[in-house]
């Protein structure tokens, strides 16, 4: 049943969602651990209200605080019961990426029926049996049994899959979350858009990258659209389909599907892409070019941005990065008040005018080549005149694969003059896409909108290339590092010198980072250097800066498309270089752009507990500011940072542990339990134990009170007759 009109939540304004509820809310929902919550241990099903209800932490228990619909949504079916064993074994984790598989519906995902025609997966009216994992699980190209009774044991069967090893790439777990209720692509609108925007935009920092399965027939308008609804992103999102099902034994899928999940967990490629026939492509620059061609999508104004062989190679710098110190958001707002109208020969000015009447906001006008339409035909030309005065916003994109729209011609030029915006050499579904997501954005004015509309947002349009800097200083006076740069500029076809590239740049960077040389980046920069470039150790200048502690370096860094999610060849993130050397400035400018700790729960709590043991309250106090608990942590003994403080006497410690926790008399309790490990012992029985009387009353005396503290410390008296 449909619900409700009412507005979306916009987690932009003043309609924001908070985000660790709606996070935490997707914990429950799916059964995935963030890994930093030792409580989130088994997932719940699924609500079966009409609202999706968001939820927090508190202590053991999930209460719901607020809760959303989703415009003309229907009401979400009752999920599956599974572990959360994305937490399991993480001491194996190290080498591991953490991918999400939304299926959403397609070829890709179908299966033949007895009269050998292809139909959904669907759940057998069963909402707990979702036939394509299971048939996932079977098939050994897209799950490794082995190691996943090694890694899961007993509850192997209700785990994420995992992708058989493949030499020089991280191993991929992933997780598959089918839609209950599977669609046809055809019939794939805005709500279903803003459906995978918010699943992606809650599990984001629960995994390293996202696959969505996808229809081919809309699936150019879905990539648009999500590039313009994700906004900061700094994650691989994938889009990829079939044109034969994956589990047929001759088919394009089982391709597209492993080579899209290899991607999204190894490579950090900040966009929303389509993998399509061994060719990764920016998801708004792509078209469907043939139905019954395996290379269904072409890209016909950008090269891939990766393309897939005996080795996959990746046009780094051609990726288009963020470029601003925000989170990852998600706008679900879209105006539906968008037309495409096509330009032919005899159109008549009352079909332009219908295209124009209210509710009408905004048009995409397909015009002739290079963005021409009839000179004589004034009467057109009127009507774009009337509606641009009255706030319309008409958007010129040409109706050929190739090319852009320019003012060569004198009918181009005459459209630019009644108000029309060129595209240049976007395609109709970005340029619809944009245009829905540029009309939605109420605190723009028309002005900045139409500013906005014309300029290059997510790489939809083509930017000139970077121009080399320009130095005050005489020829001779060149360094070598500019000779080497001014020649990698121009590397393009020699894979010999583009890989020379990818060596010396990021060495060059570094240098400059150590050097803290703001001006030497700056060339770097105009020299075409890729600011996410990693050397052998796969570290970036990010991560060197981090460590270092310059915030002026680790700002220009990120202003100009640094990536903190990237991980070394140690599974080091820049966030993990700011906090294990206490670069406080560092990691609040880190969080501010997004940086989340995504190390495994009890990688994170040894490491609090080592510091606590150490009497490093500095320590303690960065993991904190990184967004680490080390009131609840717990390794893989149950022991958390008070434990480890009370063995070792470190009060100060303590008495910082406990400043996180809310008190006794404030609460209004009479008593807070205090946490216990494996064996069963509180941290004030290790610091008895220790002989740390002083600590130990000090830990009772929060926990229960000087009341209790005295009980415990009064002698017992001796038994009387009667009692014997």
């Amino acid at each position: 049943m449909n619900q409700p009109s009412q507005k979306l939540p916009h987690v932009n304004g003043e309609n924001a969602v908070s985000e660790n509820a709606n996070r935490n809310g997707f914990s429950s929902k799916y059964g995935i651990s963030n890994g930093h919550n030792d409580n989130a241990v088994k997932m719940k099903p699924l609500n079966t209200s009409p609202s999706i209800k968001i939820h927090k932490n508190e202590s053991s228990n999930q209460q719901p605080t607020q809760s959303f619909q989703y415009l003309e949504s229907t009401s979400p079916q009752s999920f599956r019961t599974r572990c959360d064993s994305m937490t399991a074994r993480e001491d194996d984790d190290q080498n591991e990426s953490k991918v999400l598989v939304i299926y959403t519906g397609g070829t890709i995902g179908m299966m033949r029926n007895d009269e050998d025609m292809l139909v959904p997966t669907s759940s057998n009216g069963n909402v707990t049996d979702f036939l394509m994992e299971h048939k996932m699980r079977r098939d050994p190209r897209l799950y490794d049994a082995v190691y996943a009774q090694n890694k899961y044991g007993q509850s192997m069967n209700c785990s994420p899959l995992v992708l058989p090893y493949v030499k020089g790439f991280r191993r991929i777990v992933y997780s598959v979350y089918q839609y209950p209720e599977l669609l046809d692509s055809s019939n794939m609108c805005m709500r279903d858009w803003r459906s995978i925007a918010e699943d992606i935009w809650q599990a984001y920092e629960l995994y390293d990258g996202f696959v969505v399965l996808h229809g081919t027939d809309t699936l150019a308008y879905t990539a648009s659209a999500l590039s313009f609804m994700f906004e900061n992103l700094g994650k691989t999102v994938i889009i990829t389909g079939a044109q034969l099902p994956v589990f047929d034994l001759r088919s394009d899928g089982s391709d597209n599907f492993v080579t899209s999940l290899l991607m999204a967990g190894n490579y950090c490629i900040p966009e929303v892409t389509i993998l399509f026939h061994n060719k990764l492509l920016r998801g708004n620059r792509t078209v469907k070019v043939d139905c019954e061609s395996f290379a269904a999508f072409d890209s016909p104004n950008m090269p891939p941005l990766a393309v897939v062989g005996i080795d996959i190679n990746v046009s780094f710098r051609q990726i288009f990065r963020p470029r601003s110190i925000e989170k990852f958001t998600v706008h679900l707002q879209l105006d539906e008040n968008v037309s495409l109208l096509r330009i032919f020969p005899n159109i008549t000015a009352d079909t332009v005018r219908t295209f124009l009447q209210p509710p009408i906001r905004g048009v995409v006008l397909q015009t002739y080549g290079a963005g021409n339409l009839p000179g004589n035909r004034s009467d057109i030309m009127a009507e774009l005149k009337a509606a641009t005065d009255r706030g319309v916003i008409v958007f010129n994109c040409s109706q050929c694969f190739k090319g852009s729209v320019t003012a060569v011609y004198q009918t181009g030029h005459v459209l630019s003059q009644v108000g029309v915006i060129s595209g240049n050499d976007i395609t109709p579904e970005a340029a619809l896409a944009k245009l829905s997501y540029v009309l939605s954005k109420d605190d723009w004015d028309l002005s900045t909108k139409r500013m906005m509309l014309g300029a290059n947002l997510r790489g939809e349009m083509s930017s000139g290339p970077p121009k080399p800097p320009r130095k005050n200083r005489a020829a001779d006076e060149w360094d070598l590092v500019d000779a080497v740069a001014r020649t990698l500029l121009h590397v393009n076809g020699s894979q010999e010198l583009t890989a020379l590239g990818g060596i010396l740049f990021p060495a060059m960077l570094g240098n400059a980072v150590v050097r803290s040389d703001l001006n030497k980046l700056d060339e770097l920069k105009g020299f075409g250097a890729d600011f996410s470039a990693q050397n052998a150790d796969g570290r970036t200048a990010l991560h060197l800066a981090c460590a270092l502690g310059d915030v002026r370096i680790v700002r220009y860094l990120l202003l100009n498309g640094a990536s903190v999610h990237i991980k070394d060849r140690f599974d080091r993130t820049p966030l993990i270089e700011a906090v294990e050397n206490d670069r406080k400035d560092v990691v609040a400018l880190l969080r501010r752009c997004g940086a989340h700790l995504n190390s495994p729960a009890k990688h994170v709590a040894q490491q609090l507990c080592n510091s606590a043991a150490k009497g490093n309250v500095l320590r303690l106090k960065s993991y904190a500011s990184a967004g680490a608990d080390p009131t609840t942590a717990k390794d893989m003994y149950g022991r958390t940072p008070l434990h480890a403080a009370a063995l070792t006497n470190q009060l100060d410690v303590a008495e910082y542990l406990l400043s996180l926790q809310t008190t006794v008399s404030t609460l209004g309790l009479a008593e807070i339990t205090p946490p216990i490990d494996l064996m069963g012992a509180t941290p004030i029985d290790v610091a008895r134990a220790a002989g740390h009387t002083s600590l130990a009353d000090m830990l009772h005396r929060h926990f229960y009170g000087d009341e209790r503290l005295q009980n415990h410390h009064k002698k017992p008296e001796p038994p009387q007759p009667d009692d014997l």
